[in-house]
This record gives structure tokens, C-alpha cells and sequence, in this order.
């Protein structure tokens, strides 16, 4: 019975892996393929985000150790910290230089915080 567990986990594994492989290379295909900086951001945190947890998931499936399943955690937990703020960084940057249409946003908030800061 221990080993049909041990084989439903593998194969489980085995699915994350792919799914997140698969979504990882969707989302190089989208920074690629799309036009302006605001999609080629979404298309570089949305996708990436859930296909690098499906792969740390497919790997903790796999492993089953408690260091290893610790040092996946933190590196999901970091990844997950991480993505927001580089993608906040990187969309406040294209903004602040131009790269971002300003007729493509619903609303413009930042412009009225910057007019107001005097910047």
C-alpha cells in the first residue's frame, strides 16, 4: 500500500513539473512575442509566478525530505516577495520614462501623485 502512495507522488510530481515547465516557457514566449512593457510584465509575473511553485511543488513531491521541502518553502516564500515589488519597480520605471502609453490606462494614478509631489 506504501508503495502506491509512493507512486501517485512521483506520478503527481511528475504533472506539476510539466505544467509548471509549460507555463514557465508561456511566459518567455510572452515576453517575446508581446508589444508594449505593461503586457510583457504581466506575461513575465502572473505565469511565471504559478509555473515556479507548480515546479517547486513537482520537486517537493519528488524529494520528500524535510531540509529539502524547508529550502523549497523559502525559495517559493522569497519568490513570491520578490516578483511584486520587481514588477512594481520595473512598471514604475517604464512610467516614469516614457515607455508607457498613457491612452492604454483605465486610470492614472501615478500622474496625479507626481504632479502633486511637483515631480
Amino acid at each position: 500500500m506504501v508503495n502506491g502512495w509512493v507512486q501517485a507522488a512521483d506520478i503527481a510530481g511528475m504533472v506539476c513539473l510539466v505544467l509548471g515547465a509549460a507555463l514557465c516557457f508561456v511566459a518567455g514566449i510572452g515576453l517575446l512575442r508581446l508589444s508594449d512593457v505593461l503586457a510583457r510584465l504581466h506575461a513575465a509575473t502572473k505565469p511565471q509566478a504559478l509555473g515556479l511553485l507548480l515546479v517547486l511543488l513537482g520537486v517537493a513531491l519528488r524529494l520528500r525530505s524535510g531540509i529539502d521541502l524547508g529550502t523549497l518553502a523559502l525559495v517559493g516564500l522569497f519568490m513570491l516577495t520578490t516578483i511584486p515589488v520587481a514588477a512594481h519597480m520595473v512598471g514604475r520605471a517604464a512610467y516614469r520614462t516614457g515607455q508607457v502609453t498613457r491612452d492604454d490606462l483605465v486610470r492614472d494614478e501615478l500622474d496625479e501623485r507626481l504632479s502633486e509631489s511637483g515631480q
